[in-house]
């Protein structure tokens, strides 16, 4: 009988090293909720590698921000589509790192840039978009495990297996017109291109990759927050 005990001790002990809780083994690992002290919204969190991001799109209501279509059911659904400045809170109203950078405007941000993300957060450089492609195993094929299980046009619906969950939001151009809802899902990176243009990440419905592009930063697009690296992080208040 203390045998058998002890040996079944030893088989739950094996088990439970053997399970893999990094990245590499497809999966992302659920974080706490996340709070925005500015209105009380929650969003739910997810660490996929060394990043902890927001598994859900930012829904902050600034200036220079909407719902697609203009309704705000979508808000709810998507998240806000935000222009390149109000991402990256050209006014300073929550930190200087990001102040004048908008259309038009040349700029040199100071990394990291919290942008209209809550406190302890970040608008995401490129470098970290692509940091967050490795770690699910390269851009070839990250699309399809970044994407949400539901809401993509044409059978385009991801796995999700590292709990991303990137909505189609789709986009809202200067002229109010929106786009692609269903389709495609575009997020902004904090790198300038040039004063008209900035980086952002995309996933389409009919693509199993994840891509890096730009496109004029007057667009408007969707935001997710990146949690600050606290060992990196330099005072901005």
């Amino acid at each position: 009988m203390k045998r058998f005990s002890f040996a079944l001790i030893l088989a739950l002990m094996f088990a439970a090293c053997g399970k893999d809780t990094d990245s590499a083994s497809g999966e992302g690992i659920s974080g706490s909720v996340l709070t925005d002290s500015r209105d009380g919204r929650t969003y739910k969190t997810v660490t996929i590698g060394a990043q902890t991001w927001m598994a859900e799109n930012l829904n902050y209501e600034t200036a220079n921000s909407y719902c697609y279509g203009d309704s705000p059911a979508n808000c709810t659904k998507y998240g806000r589509l935000y222009t390149w400045a109000a991402a990256m809170d050209s006014a300073g109203t929550w930190s200087l790192n990001g102040v004048g950078c908008g259309y038009k405007k040349k700029c040199s941000p100071t990394y990291p840039v919290r942008g209209v993300c809550p406190k302890g957060w970040h608008l995401p450089t490129r470098t970290e978009w692509k940091t967050l492609f490795a770690a699910v195993g390269g851009s070839s094929g990250a699309g399809t495990k970044l994407k949400s299980t539901s809401g993509w046009d044409n059978n385009g619906d991801g796995t999700d297996v590292f709990s991303f969950s990137a909505r189609p939001a789709g986009f809202r151009r200067p002229d109010g017109k929106y786009y692609y809802e269903g389709r495609n899902a575009y997020f902004w990176s904090s790198d300038e291109y040039g004063d008209d243009i900035a980086f952002d990440s995309y996933l389409r419905y009919d693509l199993a990759d994840a891509y890096l592009s730009y496109y004029s930063n007057d667009d408007g697009f969707s935001v997710r927050c990146l949690k600050d690296d606290i060992s990196a992080q330099t005072a901005e208040e």
